[in-house]
């Protein structure tokens, strides 16, 4: 077999992430390194900017919650929305569990979501008491359509999607997924964990009507994420959790809110996580989201071309994943596998990857998985292939 066309980082941006050097992180997926400018932003908002958001009357605090809020500019705009219709929370996870247990029901007490979906778009639709129904998937391990069409119900309140999967990084049709929610009065919610860091996303094109995402795989800190949702929709949903910051007037016999997002952010914010959102958006956006998706699209391709090359390797998901490539040596536990590479200064990501369901669809117990990020090029390739030629040393011997 001919060797894969070797991909050196054309976004040229390796040295601007400090963690990374000498390591292989083929990670991104769980996490993302953070280039320095995120991290100068983080430093300088603790130790010349600090001070509380929405309180304080003095100078600094009326910067800082202009800095807040700015982020919150930036982080709809990246998306194609208006300000006052994103919600900061903790991650995808918290803005899931948000639309579960606030959204009215409406007389609709189901969710249909997809067999690949994330433990976050699982258990709150289960905790807030909906029936849960499970699309199937292609044989290349895509969101089925036609089934998703076929299984909805006016029964269903909503439909919630992966964008782009966790596990297998294949890219759903989020257009075409809105147009078969809509047709039965649905909502659909997609979970952008991984499509906003690689992905040019424009929710009113898409059509969705709430938008979930983790600023920690934006290249941001953790700690801080986005729920995004129409405007209409959030003024119909009731607090989720009571405080300071979101209310209008407080008595003992009763208490009134303020409009949103405001209602939806009770306490004192992850202030600083906002500003590192903020550095964060504005690097992926100067380096371009269409540049950074065709970079791991080339490394994608060159990667499974790779580990096909050294035979006795399982490949999964589709050959066009967005920046993902899930894999199990053939007669090796996918966490020996992952163990191994570590020693040899590989890391990557090995288990069910909070998505049991879709292991299960897979008739394996876990899998391997390297996901690529900006600063990602051929020599963390070159490092997981040299890994793999170890594990299958190790296990043949």
């Amino acid at each position: 077999m001919n060797a894969p066309a070797r991909i050196n980082s054309a976004l040229n941006v390796r040295d601007q992430f400090p963690a990374i050097a000498n390591w292989h992180y083929l990670d991104s997926a769980a996490t993302a390194q953070k280039p320095q400018t995120v991290i100068d932003a983080i430093t300088e908002a603790y130790s010349r900017d600090y001070a509380t958001v929405h309180r304080g009357v003095y100078e600094r605090s009326a910067s800082m919650t202009a800095s807040y809020e700015a982020a919150r500019a930036a982080a709809s705009n990246l998306i194609g929305g208006q300000p006052n219709e994103l919600v900061f929370t903790r991650g995808a996870t918290e803005a899931i569990n948000l639309v579960a247990h606030t959204l009215p029901k409406e007389g609709r007490n189901r969710v249909l979501l997809s067999q690949l979906e994330h433990h976050s778009n699982i258990v709150p639709w289960q905790l807030a008491g909906y029936e849960v129904d499970a699309v199937p998937l292609t044989p290349d391990g895509e969101i089925d359509l036609e089934a998703a069409e076929a299984m909805l119900t006016e029964e269903h309140r909503i439909v919630g999607f992966a964008h782009v999967s966790n596990v297998l990084g294949s890219i759903l049709d989020a257009g075409r997924a809105a147009e078969i929610a809509h047709s039965k009065g649905a909502l659909l919610l997609l979970d952008g964990c991984q499509a906003v860091p690689r992905l040019d996303v424009n929710i009113v094109t898409l059509g969705a009507d709430f938008y979930a995402f983790s600023g920690h795989k934006l290249y941001a800190p953790t700690g801080i994420g986005c729920l995004w949702g129409r405007a209409e929709l959030l003024a119909k949903m009731p607090p989720w959790q009571g405080g300071g910051a979101m209310i209008e007037k407080v008595t003992f016999e009763e208490t009134t809110f303020l409009d949103p997002p405001a209602r939806f952010e009770a306490g004192t914010p992850h202030i600083v996580g906002a500003v590192g959102l903020h550095a964060a958006v504005d690097w992926v956006e100067k380096l371009s989201l269409d540049a950074i998706h065709a970079h791991e699209c080339a490394l994608v391709s060159e990667c499974r071309d790779a580990l096909r090359n050294v035979g006795g390797v399982t490949l999964y998901g589709p050959e066009d994943s967005a920046g993902i490539v899930s894999f199990n040596v053939d007669g090796v536990h996918a966490h020996d596998t992952a163990t191994i590479l570590d020693d040899a200064g590989v890391a990557v990501r090995a288990g069910h990857h909070c998505a049991q369901p879709l292991m299960d669809w897979l008739s394996v117990p876990a899998t391997a998985r390297a996901s690529f990020a900006a600063h990602s090029d051929s020599s963390d390739i070159e490092a997981l292939v040299r890994g793999i030629e170890q594990v299958k040393r190790i296990f043949s011997a």
